[in-house]
């Protein structure tokens, strides 16, 4: 069960994605700002800055975008917004967990953001720490199929420190440690497996099983919360089943 949760929410983002694009771009483009002001702007001694400038190329930001993002946040050009990371907690409808995490330069228009959209959409704001011990970090690499089996990646990434392989319809998802992250990336390199992305997110510990009323409820909720330039991930722990999947989709 333990992809379905993200692959809902994936699968139900990629239609609305084209409309989006644009505040996708400017998502992407604020991560390598702000990897590369983080760790430096060499990418080869910033794996978390190359991580990041590789999502960016693999959804088709333009090559003069990305460097001038790097080069703002290394501080080789001038301009760049002054970047912090908040994290929110809350509720959805029917209980469902949710973290909210924001990369602004304007505290309170990320609070207010995020207050209205989780108000409008049968959810309400929690105290800090009431609902992130339900969730760990973890590092995440997602990679398309291809002629690859479950079994092929699992053998390539193994002994790198991965925890499991997740089946995600047409994508594989794997999960590891954050600290072995970047090995687990680099064993794909050696195998010479492309792959889509490779970050740090949040997993749920305990997971809210949805029917498919209270998946629509939550996917509104997360939708209006992605529509905020502030908001950069919105994590849940909403497990939905292929079936209530199918149900949507209909």
């Amino acid at each position: 069960m333990s992809g379905h949760s993200k692959w809902a929410t994936t699968k139900h983002k990629k239609a609305a994605i084209d409309a989006k694009r644009g505040k996708l771009f400017a998502k992407l483009i604020k991560n390598i700002e702000v990897a590369a002001r983080t760790g430096g702007g060499d990418p080869a001694g910033n794996p978390t800055l190359y991580d990041a400038i590789q999502k960016a190329k693999k959804n088709s930001v333009p090559q003069d975008n990305v460097e001038r993002a790097r080069k703002r946040g290394a501080g080789e050009e001038a301009g760049g917004a002054n970047w912090e990371t908040i994290m929110y907690e809350g509720y959805g409808p029917g209980g469902v967990a949710v973290l909210i995490e924001c990369l602004t330069d304007n505290r309170n228009r990320a609070a207010g953001e995020v207050r209205t959209a989780m108000t409008r959409n049968g959810g309400n704001m929690a105290d800090p720490g009431s609902v992130a011990y339900l969730f760990s970090r973890k590092g995440e690499v997602v990679l398309d199929k291809g002629e690859k089996t479950e079994d092929d990646i699992l053998m390539a990434v193994l002994e790198a420190g991965a925890d499991e392989v997740n089946d995600l319809g047409e994508q594989f998802e794997i999960v590891s440690e954050p600290t072995d992250l970047v090995a687990v990336r680099s064993a794909l390199q050696e195998e010479g497996i492309d792959y889509d992305s490779a970050e740090l997110g949040f997993r749920a510990s305990v997971e809210v099983e949805a029917d498919a009323e209270l998946a629509r409820k939550v996917f509104k909720l997360i939708d209006a919360l992605e529509d905020s330039d502030d908001v950069q991930n919105v994590y849940s722990n909403i497990d939905v089943s292929d079936d209530v999947l199918a149900e949507l989709d209909a």
